[in-house]
């Protein structure tokens, strides 16, 4: 079966969307007849008529409305291939993984210097989700609290973004006038699951010989911050996680450091052809 002649796909597309053929002759710098007999191998080739005439006008067919459909996409596809290559200004989207336990906070500070102004797709999930997809390429960043196995993933590279002491963080009925360590035990607590931070908690605890209330052991750091807000405990969290309740005194952060540190690392993966945006990026969140 012979294949389809894509120039003859493009001047269709022409006359689809010109809905005259001397217009979408002009455009295209060919004479009416050489464009009429493109259209007409197109409809050969397709063994569909692709227009009905209505006066000067030409309507499509539902065949017509089929191919167009097909074209856009096709055409679109290649001008997706051609930004993505850098060879044109069409702006790509930016594919960015994070951790579903990672500060939104944090996420919407290292986005900013791009945000508006560069197309956005954002997944959200656990590492061992996220870290194979950007080793394949089908990510260009995932922003996690830890940095990858060097064995299992041995082209990704993180770079540290920041670190943040983690504070205890309450309301101020709760928190107003009191330490850290006091807090420890003396009120119900909302913890992290298994994280770098939880590691840092259980090791404190034991040093100081303390027996936590633990009221709830949350990995969704917007469930941490809804639990806070309605005072049903102190969390254990980095203060990006709260900035905008800790701004309003609606929360407030103890006073004591616990030594307890979580960092953020932006982690990519090798490649030819790096998001165009990603370089400001990572300036701007080192």
């Amino acid at each position: 079966m012979d294949r389809l002649n894509y120039h003859h796909l493009r001047y269709f597309r022409e006359v689809a969307r010109e809905g005259h053929l001397t217009r979408a002759a002009e455009r295209l710098n060919l004479s009416q007849s050489a464009l009429s007999a493109q259209i007409r191998q197109l409809e050969e080739r397709l063994g569909r008529p692709l227009f009905e005439r209505k006066g000067r006008q030409l309507i499509l067919t539902e065949a017509g409305r089929i191919a167009l459909d097909h074209a856009d996409r096709i055409f679109g596809t290649g001008e997706e291939l051609i930004a993505a290559l850098g060879t044109a200004g069409g702006a790509r989207p930016l594919r960015v993984g994070a951790l579903s336990t990672l500060s939104r906070n944090f996420q919407m500070r290292f986005l900013a210097p791009v945000l508006g102004e560069v197309p956005l797709a954002l997944v959200s999930g656990s590492g061992g989700v996220l870290l194979p997809r950007l080793a394949a390429l089908a990510l260009d960043v995932v922003l996690s609290t830890e940095p990858p196995d060097a064995h299992a993933f041995p082209d990704l590279t993180a770079r540290r973004l920041s670190a943040q002491p983690v504070a205890l963080i309450g309301t101020p009925g709760r928190v107003a006038g009191k330490d850290a360590l006091s807090l420890l035990s003396s009120q119900p607590l909302i913890l992290p699951t298994e994280s770098a931070i939880r590691t840092g908690f259980d090791a404190l605890c034991v040093r100081h010989g303390i027996t936590p209330d633990i009221l709830a052991e949350v990995d969704d750091m917007a469930m941490v911050r809804l639990l806070t807000r309605q005072d049903t405990g102190v969390a254990l969290a980095p203060p990006v996680v709260m900035a905008d309740e800790i701004g309003s005194g609606t929360l407030m952060q103890a006073r004591g450091d616990l030594g307890i540190v979580e960092t953020f690392y932006a982690i990519t993966a090798a490649r030819d052809f790096p998001h165009p945006a990603m370089a400001r990026l990572l300036e701007a969140g080192g």
